[in-house]
């Protein structure tokens, strides 16, 4: 009997190592997966070692940290758009040089794929060599493939078109990650202004301020309320800068608390999709989203119930996915996709009406992707549109507050200068 050490999840995501002793490495695989485990890595061990109980505790050093740490340091990330991209392309282009799927697979573990361990291709060989279906191994691991990535792979697998659902998965990615890199840019810079100027008023607040009290503390002339209120503000800055921190923190628990109940990220949600100035950018993002979304699963044969369902996981925005609920089951009773749609009163009249033409020619998938275009296109201008914006108002915020400071310390400044010239007369 041969070692085997392993590394599976839960179902609930969480980390678990241990030692099988156990024949060869399929059965160490069926072992994991009998225990009700996800594997992720089962090799063989380099060490003797006695079975580690599937309670997910671990040899060495790592088993004095405590759980939620341990499961913290060792939880597997999802990749990101650009890698996911970049996963999909070169498995196409190995499956189209004439590779088997086995044959690719196990090219792509000596391959460079950031993001992506070796040990997720390896795993994906294993299974297939084992008779599952490159969806079905894809599915077991889902914290690397979404539903999107599993359906599309698995209607590629249906229709004989595996290495062109690839490139279109990896298209798909690769415009969704130029519109997030889009997005951050235009960010960017407002984010730089805002903390500069955050840095700059702390800074004088509870540096400079005070040696200026100071001198002011040594004369008796009478100060402006302005630089009262201000030496008052000092005062709370540098005497309760931790009853100020203890305040944001409490502020911010209770604010992510009620982000995270269900009536909360309604409003939330909704919220932002009506804010001013970002609003509109919002809504330009998500709608785009959705019809990019949704038009590449029908188009790459996904079922158009399996499609919104996966839309629906996908959209980060409760507000459209309750309109997507409400408009598969209406679905399911038979209905266009376009009437329910219209009656959710959450998308445009444009993208009501472009899907009514796509339902009456046929090409949904078409009439989904150019509208996409239209939102993905009209999102770059709204960025630039909101930079343009949001800069001006942040300097101009961030010039008055300074501008404040100047004059509550140079007018008592001034006052004190007065004071002693009339004592000197």
């Amino acid at each position: 009997m041969a070692q085997f050490s392993y590394r599976a999840r839960r179902k609930d995501g969480q980390v678990v190592q241990g030692v099988l002793e156990v024949s060869d490495r399929s059965a160490a695989l069926a072992q994991v997966e009998r225990m009700g485990l996800f594997p992720v890595a089962v090799e063989a061990a380099r060490g003797g070692g006695s079975h580690t109980a599937a309670s997910g505790g671990s040899g060495g050093a790592s088993g004095l940290m405590p759980a939620a740490l341990r499961d913290l340091l060792y939880r597997q990330r999802p990749p990101k758009l650009q890698e996911l991209a970049t996963f999909m392309r070169q498995l196409a282009n190995l499956i189209k040089a004439g590779m088997p799927l086995t044959g690719a697979l196990n090219s792509m573990t000596s391959l460079d794929t950031k993001g992506i361990p070796k040990s997720v291709s390896a795993q994906l060989k294993q299974e297939v060599m084992e008779g599952r279906s490159l969806s079905g191994a894809m599915a077991r691991q889902p914290v690397v493939f979404t539903d999107l990535c599993v359906n599309m792979v698995q209607a590629g697998e249906q229709s004989g078109a595996l290495e062109n659902v690839l490139r279109r998965l990896a298209s798909h990615f690769e415009r969704f990650a130029e519109v997030q890199s889009k997005f951050i840019s235009a960010l960017i810079y407002p984010a730089m202004v805002m903390a500069v100027g955050v840095v700059i008023i702390v800074v004088f607040m509870t540096v400079m301020l005070p040696k200026f009290m100071e001198i002011f503390a040594g004369m008796d002339a009478e100060l402006p309320g302005a630089t009262k209120f201000l030496m008052n503000v000092s005062d709370l800055f540098v005497g309760y800068w931790w009853l100020m921190a203890a305040i944001g923190l409490s502020f911010y628990i209770v604010f992510k608390r009620y982000q995270t109940s269900e009536r909360g990220r309604r409003v939330v949600d909704g919220w932002k999709m009506k804010a001013p100035v970002v609003g509109k950018v919002v809504q330009l993002n998500l709608f785009g989203q959705f019809c990019r979304t949704l038009g590449t699963l029908l188009q790459n044969g996904v079922p158009v119930l399996n499609a919104l369902k996966i839309t629906e996981q996908i959209i980060p925005n409760s507000v459209i996915k309750d309109a997507l609920e409400r408009t598969r089951e209406d679905v399911t009773d038979g209905k266009t996709i376009a009437e329910p749609l219209a009656r959710s009163r959450v998308f445009p009249q444009l993208m009501i009406d472009l899907l009514k033409i796509g339902e009456e020619t046929g090409d949904v998938p078409g009439a989904l992707n150019n509208l996409a275009d239209t939102y993905e296109s009209d999102l770059e201008v709204g960025l630039r549109v909101m930079t343009n914006l949001i800069e001006p108002i942040m300097i101009i915020v961030i010039a008055g507050f300074v501008g404040f400071l100047m004059y509550a310390v140079l007018s008592a400044m001034f006052g004190m200068i007065n004071s002693i010239g009339q004592d000197a007369a």
